[in-house]
């Protein structure tokens, strides 16, 4: 395990033994263990088998997580449905075709489990109220659980339950207002440390085609109704598989969740539809607005992504 076993049991051995506050902000040792929550995903060695839930559907993946001089690498392979395998190195991302590893575009809007927490937390604690929520056992490890309640109704609430040794996160689930299971992951086997396999990682492209990130822009499109607290984080333009003109995308994030808006013209496809589509806690709004398909693309409920698209207009450049 490469998370700093100093740092990490002298700030979660401590920091346990009280609730974390209401608000992280005004207690710098809860935030500082919030830290140590953020970093283990990228800092530890680790491998298990986890299962996500959402819309009343299971999916089942084995991920392997290690850590080696030049970055980190992961691999995450389905255990059910279609046989897939991605790998992720570097911001750049790989996956499996035809028996053979293409890179793909690495652009991220989204957070992936158990790397959820961000590395900045300070627009945690503008946005939620964070509480202890007792001990819990996950996959046979003890667990401390943290709640994230939004300070409005336009985000989910999070609650997450992270080791109590290492501080990697080994549960987390979306709540809706009523508490309602949005969507969930958790670990049903995992191995901390030790001897994991890391034989795949040979397997790898030396020398891979850099896959198309997008070119940075200021489009002059503008939202005006976004829930307190998000802030835009990147703007480019890129070419995306089925599209024939480049699409500009936009990207705001609350600290914990992620809204992009994507904006191309209009070519009168089936794509072009208005209508809203949700995927666990990722909703999915569209609309044609002056020729262009604007889509907004969101973890919040349908109300924000509805919200947002509603206030999305073109200032100029």
């Amino acid at each position: 395990m490469r998370l700093r076993p100093t740092l990490c049991k002298t700030l979660l051995s401590g920091l346990l033994l009280f609730a974390v506050n209401a608000c992280a902000g005004e207690d710098q040792d809860s935030l500082d263990w919030l830290k140590v929550v953020a970093f283990a995903a990228h800092q530890t060695d680790y491998s298990g088998v986890y299962v996500y839930q959402y819309d009343n559907r299971v999916e089942t993946s084995r991920i392997t997580h290690v850590v080696e001089p030049d970055g980190e690498y992961e691999k995450i392979e389905s255990l059910d449905g279609p046989k897939r395998e991605i790998i992720r190195h570097h911001g750049q991302i790989w996956c499996c075709i035809s028996h053979k590893m293409v890179q793909v575009d690495s652009q991220q809007g989204r957070s992936r489990f158990p790397a959820l927490l961000p590395e900045q937390l300070v627009a945690l604690s503008e946005n939620y109220q964070v509480k202890d929520a007792g001990l819990e056992r996950v996959a046979g490890y003890n667990t401390q659980v943290i709640l994230f309640q939004p300070k409005d109704n336009l985000r989910y609430i999070y609650k997450i339950w992270a080791h109590t040794d290492s501080g990697l996160l080994l549960k987390a689930a979306a709540l809706g207002e009523k508490n309602q299971l949005i969507e969930q992951y958790a670990f049903a086997q995992l191995q901390i440390g030790g001897n994991i396999d890391r034989s795949w990682i040979a397997g790898l492209p030396v020398s891979p085609e850099t896959a198309k990130n997008g070119i940075a822009i200021n489009s002059g499109w503008v939202v005006d109704a976004l829930p307190a607290g998000f802030k835009k984080i990147r703007e480019f333009q890129r070419q995306m598989r089925g599209r024939h003109a480049p699409v500009t995308q936009i990207v705001f994030s609350d600290g914990l969740s992620a809204i992009s808006i994507f904006v191309e013209p209009a070519d009168g496809g089936e794509d072009d539809a208005d209508g809203l589509s949700s995927f666990g806690a990722m909703n999915l709004y569209r609309k044609i607005l002056n020729k262009q398909l604007i889509t907004v693309v969101g973890e919040a409920p349908p109300r924000t992504v509805m919200q947002v698209l509603g206030s999305v207009r073109y200032n100029g450049k």
